[in-house]
């Protein structure tokens, strides 16, 4: 397991764009005064000894330095010690609507990405809980087995998109079946469903799905993704939006009733998602509610320092730099001129 002890200072790396454009500029800069001593063939024999090319390397070499001393700052570490940890907590898996009709962006960004931004403050909310992800269209599949791997749940819930599922629709009975079987095994945990979709064109037996959740003592929890207005289903690889056979544009709505009867069913809450946070403070209310109990995790409880790597590197690259001089070195010219004349 890598992570990095003070992610934080990853941030300066946008400062190398910056320092690019400040050396660029100051290159231009040098350039211009320079023709305003005369033309450039001139200056050439004025000074012989300057050295554009070695400007450009000493600075690539600085930049290069500044990344590894950010990379030393922030500290990457490898897990060296992995241990079973028992932690009061709950067991949360997140059903995510995946087909085509999640892409609209009747609220903003998308009905997609803003399930996407809730999932992410969700799982930063979570304290000692474990949860897994399932993603479904027309079919159901794993993105990731119930873990305590925070980490690894924002990796992969960035990576979501519709192309993961190859049949489109949108199988909510088939989402909520898997997620029962995906449980941790004889856990005495209480376990909670998060279904997150737009209720389109539900192909199965959705309710008796959460039924037979709820004989297991699994509550589902529906968050609704849309608008009653609804809007139209971008087509990625183009600028347009799907059609029907007659050519007309197709509206995608939320099907609210069907959300609705679900939560229901599944003794759980439903909470409309728009553009504010409100159906995540209403299922963070909820999940919080459910009482904790003691689960087992498998996580990394020692880490070994790596930063000696990066900081050696960065010691030989100002050693480097600090040798290169600004201007041509005219002993190794003479070397190097003699060297080829010789092999010719």
């Amino acid at each position: 397991m890598f992570r990095f002890e003070h992610p934080s200072y990853l941030y300066l790396f946008f400062l190398l764009p910056a320092f690019f454009a400040l050396f660029l500029y100051a290159v231009y800069i040098k350039k211009r005064n320079l023709k305003r001593f005369g033309d450039r063939k001139v200056t050439r024999v004025l000074m012989p000894d300057a050295s554009l090319k070695k400007q450009y390397l000493k600075f690539g070499l600085l930049l290069a330095a500044l990344a590894l001393f950010i990379l030393v700052i922030a500290g990457p570490q490898f897990g060296s010690k992995m241990e079973t940890v028992k932690k009061q907590g709950i067991e949360v898996i997140i059903c995510l609507d995946v087909s085509n009709s999640m892409l609209s962006n009747d609220i903003s960004p998308s009905r997609l990405d803003k399930s996407k931004q809730i999932l992410s403050r969700l799982i930063d909310n979570l304290n000692n809980d474990k949860i897994g992800l399932i993603v479904f269209a027309g079919d159901a599949y794993i993105q990731l087995p119930i873990t305590s791997d925070y980490v690894s749940a924002k990796m992969f819930l960035s990576s979501i998109n519709p192309s993961m599922v190859p049949v489109q629709g949108t199988a909510i009975g088939a989402a909520i079946n898997l997620a029962i079987r995906s449980f941790t095994p004889d856990e005495k945990t209480e376990k909670t469903i998060v279904l997150i979709t737009d209720g389109e064109n539900h192909e199965d037996d959705a309710i008796g799905a959460t039924k037979a959740a709820v004989d297991k003592n699994i509550h589902v929890n529906v968050l609704g993704v849309g608008s009653a207005q609804g809007g139209p289903i971008p087509i990625l690889e183009t600028n347009g939006y799907q059609r029907d056979n007659d050519g007309n544009m197709i509206i995608t709505r939320l099907n609210e009733q069907m959300c609705q009867d679900i939560a229901i069913a599944g003794k759980g809450i439903y909470a409309r998602t728009d553009n504010t946070n409100n159906a995540l403070k209403a299922l963070q209310k909820e999940l919080d509610k459910m009482g904790k109990s003691e689960v087992e995790s498998r996580i990394y409880t020692s880490y070994n320092e790596k930063f000696q790597i990066p900081a050696w590197i960065l010691l030989f690259i100002l050693v480097g730099e600090f040798f290169i001089l600004d201007r041509k070195n005219r002993v190794l010219n003479r070397v190097l001129k003699g060297f080829w004349t010789r092999g010719s």
